[in-house]
């Protein structure tokens, strides 16, 4: 098989399937009545337009009837007044009408014929259009039926398109709220272990603030150098004390010694 083979065989395939999907046999049913409908005016029309020529062939007809009684009659009132000349002449004109009616006769017939024919054609067509019209509505109406249940059926058993972007939405939904709840846990161990710093108490400050802070601290300290210093000299003096008294009694030992000496 050849590429363009190939390539509009893909491409009738395709469009096939789009047809498909894209096709609702409902549409389809009344598009199809539709033109049924359009049809059976026509034939309506047809019957009225056949109607209206074989009424007006009727009427010609009578119109030409009409005129050869009339000469009929000036025919024997010229004969009864002597003039023969002109009851020829009478005769002669509705002899020549004669003709006329006899063509007027047969294409009434025509008409006539012609006018049952599609009078028995739009009856037999009507039915028609009636039965399928019954029919389309019940295939509707059981095609309606069908689609409910297979939606029904697709949402029960989750596989319907419309279910599956429920079920992604959901999924999205559940991810994104564990990783708001890992986080808010996190910031909160971090906050009770003092890695995190109160932002408003220390991330806003002043210079201002900083400096008395700084000075704050630094007082904090030499007072407890001070306190430190004052606390280790009394220590200082009792130790002395102490040495002295020891060396007092060794200083007394040594004056006896040179004594007995």
């Amino acid at each position: 098989m050849s590429l363009m083979k190939r390539i509009s065989l893909i491409f009738r395939s395709k469009a096939n399937k789009a047809l498909d999907r894209a096709e609702d046999p409902r549409e389809t049913l009344d598009y199809s009545y539709q033109r049924q409908q359009d049809l059976l005016v026509k034939v309506r029309r047809g019957v009225a337009d056949v109607a209206t020529s074989r009424k007006r062939v009727e009427l010609q007809v009578n119109q030409l009837e009409q005129q050869q009684a009339k000469l009929q009659a000036q025919a024997e009132k010229a004969i009864s007044v002597g003039r023969e000349d002109l009851a020829r002449e009478a005769l002669t004109r509705k002899s020549g009408l004669n003709q006329q009616i006899t063509d007027l006769k047969t294409q009434h017939a025509q008409l006539q014929g012609e006018e049952e024919k599609l009078t028995l054609a739009q009856q037999r067509l009507q039915a028609k259009v009636e039965a399928f019209r019954t029919r389309k509505e019940t295939i509707k109406a059981t095609y309606t039926a069908a689609e409910a249940q297979t939606k029904i059926n697709e949402a029960m058993s989750g596989i319907g398109e419309e279910m599956g972007d429920v079920g992604l939405a959901i999924q999205r939904a559940e991810d994104k709220t564990a990783q708001m709840q890992a986080r808010a846990g996190a910031i909160d161990e971090l906050i009770a272990s003092g890695a995190l710093d109160d932002v408003s108490a220390h991330g806003s400050g002043d210079d201002i603030a900083r400096e008395l802070d700084a000075l704050s601290s630094g007082s904090d300290v030499e007072a407890e150098l001070a306190r430190l210093k004052a606390g280790s000299q009394p220590q200082a003096i009792e130790a002395s004390e102490g040495d002295i008294l020891r060396a007092e009694p060794e200083k007394v030992a040594e004056s006896d010694d040179e004594t007995k000496a």
